[in-house]
Protein backbone atom coordinates (compact mmCIF):
# COMPACT_ATOMS: atom_id res chain seq x y z
CA UNK A 1 0.00 0.00 0.00
CA UNK A 2 1.20 3.05 -0.90
CA UNK A 3 2.12 5.76 1.82
CA UNK A 4 0.18 8.61 2.25
CA UNK A 5 1.83 12.01 1.31
CA UNK A 6 2.90 14.26 3.40
CA UNK A 7 1.73 18.05 3.55
CA UNK A 8 5.08 19.55 1.71
CA UNK A 9 4.78 16.82 -1.01
CA UNK A 10 1.63 17.02 -1.93
CA UNK A 11 1.98 20.34 -3.88
CA UNK A 12 4.94 18.48 -6.05
CA UNK A 13 2.97 15.54 -6.45
CA UNK A 14 0.17 17.61 -7.76
CA UNK A 15 2.64 19.62 -9.97
CA UNK A 16 3.80 16.70 -11.02
CA UNK A 17 -0.06 15.06 -12.22
CA UNK A 18 -1.12 18.79 -13.93
CA UNK A 19 2.06 18.84 -15.83
CA UNK A 20 1.51 15.78 -17.97
CA UNK A 21 0.85 17.35 -21.59
CA UNK A 22 0.94 21.11 -20.40
CA UNK A 23 2.04 23.77 -23.18
CA UNK A 24 3.67 25.83 -20.77
CA UNK A 25 5.19 25.71 -17.20
CA UNK A 26 5.71 29.00 -15.22
CA UNK A 27 7.35 28.93 -11.96
CA UNK A 28 7.84 31.40 -9.73
CA UNK A 29 9.34 31.91 -5.91
CA UNK A 30 6.19 30.92 -4.59
CA UNK A 31 4.13 29.32 -7.19
CA UNK A 32 3.67 26.88 -9.97
CA UNK A 33 1.21 27.66 -13.55
CA UNK A 34 0.61 25.27 -15.66
CA UNK A 35 -0.74 26.10 -18.58
CA UNK A 36 -2.82 23.76 -20.74
CA UNK A 37 -5.35 24.47 -23.24
CA UNK A 38 -7.85 27.22 -22.40
CA UNK A 39 -6.66 27.03 -18.81
CA UNK A 40 -4.08 27.84 -16.21
CA UNK A 41 -4.21 26.31 -13.35
CA UNK A 42 -1.85 27.62 -10.13
CA UNK A 43 -0.89 25.70 -7.44
CA UNK A 44 1.33 27.20 -4.42
CA UNK A 45 4.97 25.88 -3.03
CA UNK A 46 5.29 24.70 0.14
CA UNK A 47 7.32 27.85 1.26
CA UNK A 48 7.77 30.18 4.03
CA UNK A 49 9.26 33.48 3.64
CA UNK A 50 8.46 35.08 6.70
CA UNK A 51 5.92 37.72 5.01
CA UNK A 52 4.07 34.42 3.55
CA UNK A 53 3.73 30.88 4.89
CA UNK A 54 2.45 28.20 2.70
CA UNK A 55 3.49 25.08 4.71
CA UNK A 56 0.45 23.49 5.08
CA UNK A 57 -2.67 22.11 2.93
CA UNK A 58 -4.70 24.76 4.60
CA UNK A 59 -2.52 28.06 4.49
CA UNK A 60 -2.32 27.10 0.75
CA UNK A 61 -6.03 26.74 0.47
CA UNK A 62 -6.77 29.99 2.16
CA UNK A 63 -4.20 32.00 0.30
CA UNK A 64 -5.41 30.89 -2.85
CA UNK A 65 -9.31 31.59 -1.58
CA UNK A 66 -8.29 34.94 -0.91
CA UNK A 67 -6.11 35.01 -4.62
CA UNK A 68 -9.39 34.32 -6.21
CA UNK A 69 -12.25 36.57 -3.80
CA UNK A 70 -9.61 39.52 -4.36
CA UNK A 71 -8.35 39.14 -8.20
CA UNK A 72 -12.46 38.66 -8.75
CA UNK A 73 -12.62 42.44 -8.05
CA UNK A 74 -10.86 43.56 -11.51
CA UNK A 75 -10.52 40.18 -13.62
CA UNK A 76 -13.82 37.92 -12.68
CA UNK A 77 -13.39 36.43 -16.01
CA UNK A 78 -10.31 35.53 -15.54
CA UNK A 79 -10.17 33.97 -12.29
CA UNK A 80 -12.70 31.12 -12.29
CA UNK A 81 -12.86 29.00 -9.15
CA UNK A 82 -10.45 27.10 -6.86
CA UNK A 83 -10.93 23.53 -7.06
CA UNK A 84 -9.63 20.57 -4.75
CA UNK A 85 -7.16 18.21 -6.98
CA UNK A 86 -5.68 15.32 -5.10
CA UNK A 87 -5.82 16.67 -1.56
CA UNK A 88 -4.78 20.29 -2.55
CA UNK A 89 -6.13 23.28 -3.33
CA UNK A 90 -6.15 24.61 -7.03
CA UNK A 91 -6.47 28.26 -8.72
CA UNK A 92 -8.20 27.77 -11.95
CA UNK A 93 -7.84 30.60 -14.44
CA UNK A 94 -8.32 31.34 -18.08
CA UNK A 95 -5.45 31.36 -19.82
CA UNK A 96 -4.78 35.04 -21.60
CA UNK A 97 -2.26 35.87 -24.44
CA UNK A 98 1.17 36.91 -21.95
CA UNK A 99 1.79 38.69 -24.95
CA UNK A 100 -0.48 41.15 -23.67
CA UNK A 101 1.13 42.11 -20.85
CA UNK A 102 2.48 45.70 -20.76
CA UNK A 103 6.25 43.98 -19.33
CA UNK A 104 5.90 41.43 -21.95
CA UNK A 105 5.07 44.11 -24.30
CA UNK A 106 7.95 46.45 -23.10
CA UNK A 107 10.81 43.63 -23.41
CA UNK A 108 9.92 41.91 -26.34
CA UNK A 109 9.46 44.74 -28.98
CA UNK A 110 12.06 47.28 -30.04
CA UNK A 111 11.44 50.74 -29.54
CA UNK A 112 8.53 50.27 -27.92
CA UNK A 113 6.49 52.83 -25.76
CA UNK A 114 3.28 52.80 -24.00
CA UNK A 115 -0.39 53.73 -26.37
CA UNK A 116 -0.42 57.13 -24.11
CA UNK A 117 -5.28 56.26 -24.98
CA UNK A 118 -4.57 52.76 -23.24
CA UNK A 119 -2.56 54.70 -20.59
CA UNK A 120 -5.52 57.56 -20.37
CA UNK A 121 -7.71 54.46 -20.13
CA UNK A 122 -5.37 52.67 -17.42
CA UNK A 123 -5.54 56.05 -15.37
CA UNK A 124 -9.18 56.29 -15.26
CA UNK A 125 -9.54 51.79 -14.32
CA UNK A 126 -7.28 52.55 -11.64
CA UNK A 127 -9.04 55.49 -10.02
CA UNK A 128 -12.41 53.91 -10.27
CA UNK A 129 -10.64 50.82 -8.52
CA UNK A 130 -9.54 52.89 -5.90
CA UNK A 131 -12.30 54.48 -5.58
CA UNK A 132 -14.38 51.07 -5.03
CA UNK A 133 -12.10 49.65 -2.74
CA UNK A 134 -12.67 48.67 1.07
CA UNK A 135 -11.53 51.60 3.40
CA UNK A 136 -9.37 49.87 5.91
CA UNK A 137 -9.76 51.07 9.57
CA UNK A 138 -7.98 48.71 11.36
CA UNK A 139 -5.22 51.26 13.05
CA UNK A 140 -2.53 48.33 12.63
CA UNK A 141 -2.65 49.14 8.72
CA UNK A 142 -2.36 53.14 9.38
CA UNK A 143 2.29 53.11 8.82
CA UNK A 144 2.47 50.59 6.67
CA UNK A 145 4.24 52.38 4.86
CA UNK A 146 7.00 52.21 7.61
CA UNK A 147 6.88 48.19 7.34
CA UNK A 148 7.79 48.11 3.55
CA UNK A 149 10.35 50.89 4.33
CA UNK A 150 12.08 48.98 7.45
CA UNK A 151 11.34 45.91 5.17
CA UNK A 152 13.50 47.49 2.33
CA UNK A 153 16.44 48.62 4.30
CA UNK A 154 16.85 45.06 5.51
CA UNK A 155 16.38 43.84 2.34
CA UNK A 156 19.10 45.92 0.43
CA UNK A 157 21.00 45.88 3.48
CA UNK A 158 21.94 42.17 2.51
CA UNK A 159 23.60 43.18 -1.01
CA UNK A 160 25.55 46.37 0.65
CA UNK A 161 28.79 45.39 -0.78
CA UNK A 162 27.26 44.81 -4.51
CA UNK A 163 25.24 47.62 -4.23
CA UNK A 164 27.46 49.97 -2.94
CA UNK A 165 27.81 50.60 0.88
CA UNK A 166 27.96 54.67 0.47
CA UNK A 167 24.70 54.54 -1.69
CA UNK A 168 23.27 52.36 0.64
CA UNK A 169 24.25 54.47 3.31
CA UNK A 170 22.85 57.81 1.97
CA UNK A 171 19.30 56.36 0.37
CA UNK A 172 18.87 54.97 4.48
CA UNK A 173 19.85 57.92 5.54
CA UNK A 174 17.59 59.90 3.03
CA UNK A 175 14.31 57.79 3.10
CA UNK A 176 14.32 57.76 6.50
CA UNK A 177 14.84 61.76 6.86
CA UNK A 178 12.00 62.12 4.21
CA UNK A 179 9.19 59.29 6.31
CA UNK A 180 10.46 61.66 9.56
CA UNK A 181 9.11 64.63 7.72
CA UNK A 182 5.67 63.35 6.41
CA UNK A 183 4.63 60.65 9.17
CA UNK A 184 2.21 63.44 9.72
CA UNK A 185 0.69 62.92 6.24
CA UNK A 186 0.74 59.37 6.19
CA UNK A 187 -1.39 59.48 9.72
CA UNK A 188 -3.95 61.96 8.04
CA UNK A 189 -4.34 59.85 4.84
CA UNK A 190 -5.18 56.90 7.03
CA UNK A 191 -7.92 59.07 9.02
CA UNK A 192 -9.18 60.59 5.38
CA UNK A 193 -10.10 56.45 4.51
CA UNK A 194 -7.13 56.28 1.80
CA UNK A 195 -5.56 53.32 3.45
CA UNK A 196 -8.10 50.86 1.57
CA UNK A 197 -7.31 47.31 0.22
CA UNK A 198 -5.66 47.90 -2.89
CA UNK A 199 -3.88 45.85 -5.49
CA UNK A 200 -0.47 46.08 -3.69
CA UNK A 201 1.50 44.77 -6.99
CA UNK A 202 0.34 47.56 -9.87
CA UNK A 203 3.19 47.05 -12.08
CA UNK A 204 3.64 46.30 -15.52
CA UNK A 205 4.25 42.88 -15.43
CA UNK A 206 0.65 42.32 -13.95
CA UNK A 207 -1.51 45.01 -16.53
CA UNK A 208 -2.95 42.79 -19.20
CA UNK A 209 -4.54 44.43 -22.24
CA UNK A 210 -7.31 42.55 -23.58
CA UNK A 211 -9.52 44.05 -25.95
CA UNK A 212 -7.73 47.00 -25.81
CA UNK A 213 -8.68 47.55 -22.21
CA UNK A 214 -6.40 47.12 -19.57
CA UNK A 215 -7.19 44.51 -16.98
CA UNK A 216 -5.52 44.71 -13.47
CA UNK A 217 -4.60 40.96 -12.51
CA UNK A 218 -2.20 38.76 -9.51
CA UNK A 219 -2.68 41.31 -6.74
CA UNK A 220 -1.61 40.57 -3.20
CA UNK A 221 -3.09 38.15 -1.18
CA UNK A 222 -0.20 36.85 0.90
CA UNK A 223 0.35 40.46 3.72
CA UNK A 224 -2.07 42.98 4.67
CA UNK A 225 0.40 44.98 5.71
CA UNK A 226 1.54 45.04 1.52
CA UNK A 227 -2.26 45.54 0.69
CA UNK A 228 -3.65 47.47 3.35
CA UNK A 229 -2.35 51.15 1.85
CA UNK A 230 -2.92 54.40 0.57
CA UNK A 231 -4.12 54.24 -2.73
CA UNK A 232 -1.72 56.90 -3.71
CA UNK A 233 1.27 54.55 -2.70
CA UNK A 234 -0.74 51.52 -4.67
CA UNK A 235 -0.53 53.99 -8.05
CA UNK A 236 2.79 54.57 -7.18
CA UNK A 237 4.06 51.72 -8.13
CA UNK A 238 2.70 51.74 -11.59
CA UNK A 239 4.19 55.51 -11.82
CA UNK A 240 7.45 54.38 -11.00
CA UNK A 241 7.89 51.35 -13.20
CA UNK A 242 6.86 53.62 -16.21
CA UNK A 243 8.74 56.24 -15.15
CA UNK A 244 12.28 54.13 -14.91
CA UNK A 245 11.84 52.15 -17.95
CA UNK A 246 11.71 55.65 -19.65
CA UNK A 247 8.15 56.46 -20.57
CA UNK A 248 7.83 59.76 -19.17
CA UNK A 249 4.67 60.59 -21.43
CA UNK A 250 3.20 57.36 -20.28
CA UNK A 251 3.55 57.82 -16.75
CA UNK A 252 2.51 61.76 -16.50
CA UNK A 253 -0.57 60.78 -18.37
CA UNK A 254 -1.69 57.92 -16.08
CA UNK A 255 -1.02 60.80 -13.00
CA UNK A 256 -3.16 63.30 -14.72
CA UNK A 257 -5.77 60.75 -15.52
CA UNK A 258 -5.97 59.27 -12.35
CA UNK A 259 -5.78 62.36 -10.52
CA UNK A 260 -9.13 64.42 -12.78
CA UNK A 261 -11.40 60.77 -12.45
CA UNK A 262 -10.54 60.24 -8.65
CA UNK A 263 -11.54 64.16 -8.39
CA UNK A 264 -14.78 62.98 -9.48
CA UNK A 265 -15.58 59.94 -7.41
CA UNK A 266 -13.76 61.43 -4.00
CA UNK A 267 -15.99 63.40 -1.43
CA UNK A 268 -12.64 65.88 -0.60
CA UNK A 269 -11.41 66.61 -3.90
CA UNK A 270 -8.92 69.21 -2.06
CA UNK A 271 -7.86 66.01 -0.34
CA UNK A 272 -6.99 63.86 -3.50
CA UNK A 273 -4.17 67.20 -4.90
CA UNK A 274 -3.21 67.38 -1.50
CA UNK A 275 -2.00 64.14 -0.94
CA UNK A 276 0.34 64.70 -3.77
CA UNK A 277 3.09 65.32 -1.22
CA UNK A 278 3.53 61.92 -0.73
CA UNK A 279 3.88 60.92 -4.06
CA UNK A 280 7.83 61.19 -3.94
CA UNK A 281 8.20 59.06 -0.76
CA UNK A 282 6.00 56.25 -1.88
CA UNK A 283 7.78 56.17 -5.77
CA UNK A 284 11.19 55.86 -3.76
CA UNK A 285 9.55 53.18 -1.56
CA UNK A 286 8.32 51.13 -5.01
CA UNK A 287 11.94 52.07 -6.10
CA UNK A 288 13.48 50.54 -2.97
CA UNK A 289 11.45 46.92 -3.55
CA UNK A 290 12.75 46.55 -7.02
CA UNK A 291 16.10 46.58 -6.01
CA UNK A 292 16.42 44.15 -3.47
CA UNK A 293 13.68 42.00 -5.72
CA UNK A 294 16.06 42.54 -8.44
CA UNK A 295 19.55 41.71 -6.17
CA UNK A 296 17.87 38.62 -5.04
CA UNK A 297 17.13 37.36 -8.85
CA UNK A 298 18.23 34.15 -10.20
CA UNK A 299 19.16 35.42 -13.31
CA UNK A 300 22.65 36.74 -15.09
CA UNK A 301 24.24 38.20 -11.79
CA UNK A 302 25.59 40.96 -13.31
CA UNK A 303 23.00 41.83 -14.87
CA UNK A 304 20.55 41.28 -12.30
CA UNK A 305 22.88 43.51 -9.46
CA UNK A 306 23.11 46.59 -12.70
CA UNK A 307 19.46 46.59 -12.43
CA UNK A 308 19.20 46.37 -9.07
CA UNK A 309 21.50 49.78 -8.88
CA UNK A 310 19.89 51.32 -11.12
CA UNK A 311 16.68 51.49 -8.62
CA UNK A 312 18.40 52.20 -5.82
CA UNK A 313 19.67 55.39 -8.07
CA UNK A 314 16.42 55.91 -9.04
CA UNK A 315 14.88 55.37 -5.45
CA UNK A 316 17.70 57.95 -4.31
CA UNK A 317 16.52 60.03 -7.04
CA UNK A 318 12.34 60.64 -6.29
CA UNK A 319 13.49 62.16 -3.22
CA UNK A 320 15.91 64.89 -4.50
CA UNK A 321 12.99 66.69 -5.80
CA UNK A 322 13.10 69.60 -8.32
CA UNK A 323 11.26 72.74 -6.95
CA UNK A 324 7.33 73.59 -8.08
CA UNK A 325 6.52 75.79 -10.26
CA UNK A 326 3.07 76.88 -12.43
CA UNK A 327 3.17 77.31 -15.91
CA UNK A 328 -0.05 78.97 -17.77
CA UNK A 329 -0.34 77.47 -21.36
CA UNK A 330 -2.96 80.11 -22.99
CA UNK A 331 -4.61 80.66 -26.46
CA UNK A 332 -7.49 80.28 -28.45
CA UNK A 333 -9.62 77.56 -29.03
CA UNK A 334 -7.14 75.19 -31.93
CA UNK A 335 -4.15 76.81 -31.10
CA UNK A 336 -2.73 73.34 -29.61
CA UNK A 337 -3.13 74.63 -25.26
CA UNK A 338 -3.87 70.92 -24.42
CA UNK A 339 -1.44 69.38 -27.04
CA UNK A 340 1.31 71.66 -25.77
CA UNK A 341 0.51 71.40 -22.12
CA UNK A 342 0.83 66.91 -22.12
CA UNK A 343 4.45 67.45 -23.87
CA UNK A 344 6.04 69.42 -21.80
CA UNK A 345 4.37 68.46 -18.89
CA UNK A 346 6.30 65.18 -18.19
CA UNK A 347 9.45 67.41 -18.47
CA UNK A 348 8.34 70.00 -15.88
CA UNK A 349 8.57 70.11 -12.02
CA UNK A 350 9.30 66.65 -9.77
CA UNK A 351 8.61 62.85 -11.17
CA UNK A 352 6.32 62.33 -12.93
CA UNK A 353 6.07 65.44 -13.73
CA UNK A 354 3.31 68.46 -13.86
CA UNK A 355 0.40 67.99 -13.00
CA UNK A 356 -1.89 69.70 -15.90
CA UNK A 357 -5.54 71.31 -15.04
CA UNK A 358 -7.58 71.96 -17.88
CA UNK A 359 -10.11 74.27 -17.81
CA UNK A 360 -12.56 72.44 -20.24
CA UNK A 361 -12.46 69.27 -17.96
CA UNK A 362 -12.64 71.37 -15.13
CA UNK A 363 -16.06 73.04 -16.34
CA UNK A 364 -17.75 69.58 -17.34
CA UNK A 365 -16.14 68.47 -13.74
CA UNK A 366 -18.45 70.99 -12.33
CA UNK A 367 -21.49 70.28 -14.58
CA UNK A 368 -20.98 66.22 -13.24
CA UNK A 369 -20.92 66.22 -17.08
CA UNK A 370 -18.88 63.07 -19.10
CA UNK A 371 -15.55 64.62 -20.66
CA UNK A 372 -16.51 64.07 -23.88
CA UNK A 373 -20.57 65.27 -23.60
CA UNK A 374 -21.09 68.49 -25.16
CA UNK A 375 -22.55 70.91 -22.30
CA UNK A 376 -25.27 73.16 -22.54
CA UNK A 377 -24.78 76.84 -23.36
CA UNK A 378 -25.83 77.75 -19.97
CA UNK A 379 -22.42 76.05 -18.67
CA UNK A 380 -20.08 78.95 -20.68
CA UNK A 381 -21.85 82.23 -19.04
CA UNK A 382 -19.64 84.67 -17.62
CA UNK A 383 -20.49 83.59 -13.93
CA UNK A 384 -19.46 79.91 -14.77
CA UNK A 385 -16.12 81.22 -16.63
CA UNK A 386 -15.29 82.72 -13.22
CA UNK A 387 -16.26 79.30 -11.43
CA UNK A 388 -14.51 77.46 -13.56
CA UNK A 389 -11.41 80.16 -13.13
CA UNK A 390 -11.88 79.86 -9.66
CA UNK A 391 -11.71 76.32 -8.74
CA UNK A 392 -8.70 75.98 -11.40
CA UNK A 393 -6.73 78.47 -9.17
CA UNK A 394 -7.95 76.71 -6.19
CA UNK A 395 -6.41 73.45 -6.96
CA UNK A 396 -3.41 75.19 -8.87
CA UNK A 397 -2.97 75.95 -4.83
CA UNK A 398 -3.35 72.97 -3.19
CA UNK A 399 -1.46 70.88 -5.68
CA UNK A 400 1.50 73.29 -5.41
CA UNK A 401 1.79 73.63 -1.80
CA UNK A 402 1.95 69.29 -1.86
CA UNK A 403 5.11 70.16 -4.23
CA UNK A 404 4.09 69.29 -7.40
CA UNK A 405 4.52 71.68 -10.27
CA UNK A 406 0.90 72.95 -12.30
CA UNK A 407 0.08 73.60 -15.40
CA UNK A 408 -2.80 76.12 -16.21
CA UNK A 409 -4.20 74.72 -19.77
CA UNK A 410 -6.81 77.73 -20.47
CA UNK A 411 -7.45 80.05 -23.09
CA UNK A 412 -7.12 83.17 -20.68
CA UNK A 413 -8.80 85.63 -23.00
CA UNK A 414 -9.60 87.61 -20.20
CA UNK A 415 -6.19 89.09 -19.20
CA UNK A 416 -7.27 89.23 -15.26
CA UNK A 417 -6.80 85.61 -15.25
CA UNK A 418 -3.73 85.71 -16.01
CA UNK A 419 -2.63 87.87 -13.82
CA UNK A 420 -4.17 86.27 -11.02
CA UNK A 421 -2.10 83.14 -12.25
CA UNK A 422 0.80 84.94 -11.86
CA UNK A 423 -0.21 86.29 -8.25
CA UNK A 424 -0.80 82.98 -7.31
CA UNK A 425 2.83 82.03 -8.40
CA UNK A 426 4.14 84.86 -6.37
CA UNK A 427 2.08 83.69 -3.57
CA UNK A 428 2.87 80.36 -3.26
CA UNK A 429 7.25 81.60 -3.81
CA UNK A 430 7.17 79.56 -6.99
CA UNK A 431 8.49 80.07 -10.54
CA UNK A 432 5.77 81.40 -12.72
CA UNK A 433 6.14 81.07 -17.05
CA UNK A 434 2.85 81.64 -19.27
CA UNK A 435 2.94 80.75 -22.42
CA UNK A 436 0.92 82.16 -25.38
CA UNK A 437 0.19 79.37 -28.21
CA UNK A 438 0.33 81.68 -31.63
CA UNK A 439 -1.14 80.23 -33.91
CA UNK A 440 -3.32 81.41 -37.46
CA UNK A 441 -6.98 81.37 -37.76
CA UNK A 442 -6.56 78.80 -40.58
CA UNK A 443 -4.60 76.82 -38.81
CA UNK A 444 -7.28 76.65 -35.96
CA UNK A 445 -10.45 75.96 -37.84
CA UNK A 446 -8.28 73.01 -39.33
CA UNK A 447 -7.54 71.59 -36.11
CA UNK A 448 -10.69 72.28 -34.41
CA UNK A 449 -12.43 70.08 -37.69
CA UNK A 450 -10.51 67.17 -36.99
CA UNK A 451 -10.89 66.89 -33.71
CA UNK A 452 -12.54 63.36 -32.20
CA UNK A 453 -13.18 62.32 -28.78
CA UNK A 454 -12.19 65.89 -26.97
CA UNK A 455 -12.84 67.31 -24.30
CA UNK A 456 -13.26 70.76 -25.66
CA UNK A 457 -16.75 71.76 -27.04
CA UNK A 458 -15.42 74.28 -29.20
CA UNK A 459 -16.71 74.19 -32.57
CA UNK A 460 -15.42 75.45 -35.75
CA UNK A 461 -18.44 78.57 -35.69
CA UNK A 462 -17.16 79.24 -32.08
CA UNK A 463 -13.09 79.17 -33.01
CA UNK A 464 -13.80 81.41 -36.08
CA UNK A 465 -15.41 83.71 -33.79
CA UNK A 466 -12.77 83.88 -31.32
CA UNK A 467 -10.29 86.72 -31.91
CA UNK A 468 -7.01 87.40 -30.18
CA UNK A 469 -6.69 89.43 -27.05
CA UNK A 470 -4.98 92.27 -26.22
CA UNK A 471 -2.51 90.17 -24.49
CA UNK A 472 -0.52 91.77 -21.58
CA UNK A 473 3.16 91.65 -22.80
CA UNK A 474 5.12 91.66 -19.09
CA UNK A 475 3.18 88.36 -19.04
CA UNK A 476 2.77 86.86 -21.93
CA UNK A 477 5.75 84.62 -24.25
CA UNK A 478 4.34 84.13 -27.58
CA UNK A 479 5.05 80.29 -28.85
CA UNK A 480 4.61 79.50 -32.56
CA UNK A 481 2.88 75.89 -32.47
CA UNK A 482 3.25 74.58 -36.08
Amino acid sequence: MTAPLSPDALPDALIAHLSEGADDIITTSCAVVILKGKRAYKVKKSVDYGFLDFTSVEKRRKALLRELRYNQRMAADIYLGVEEIRGESVLVMRRFDTAGVLAEQSQSRANWTPDLDLMHDLGQIVAQFHAGSEICRDAEHEFNIKYVIDSNKKNIEVFRAELGAEAVDVYDRTIQAAYAELVADVKRRFSEGYVRHCHGDLHLGNILIENDRPVLFDCIEFNERLSQIDVLYDLAFLLMDLWVRGHDAAANTVLNIYVEKAARLEDDIHSVYAGLKLLPLYMSVRAGVRCHVNANYGGTPNYAMEKAKMYLQAAQAFLEMKPAELLAVGGLSGSGKSTHSRHIAPETGRAPGALVLRSDEMRKRLWACPEFETLPKEAYTPEENARVYTHLFDLARTALQSGQAVILDATFRNQDRAREAKALAQGQGVAFRALWMDVTADERLRRVLQRRNDVSDATPDIAGAQTDPQLDTTIWTLTPNP
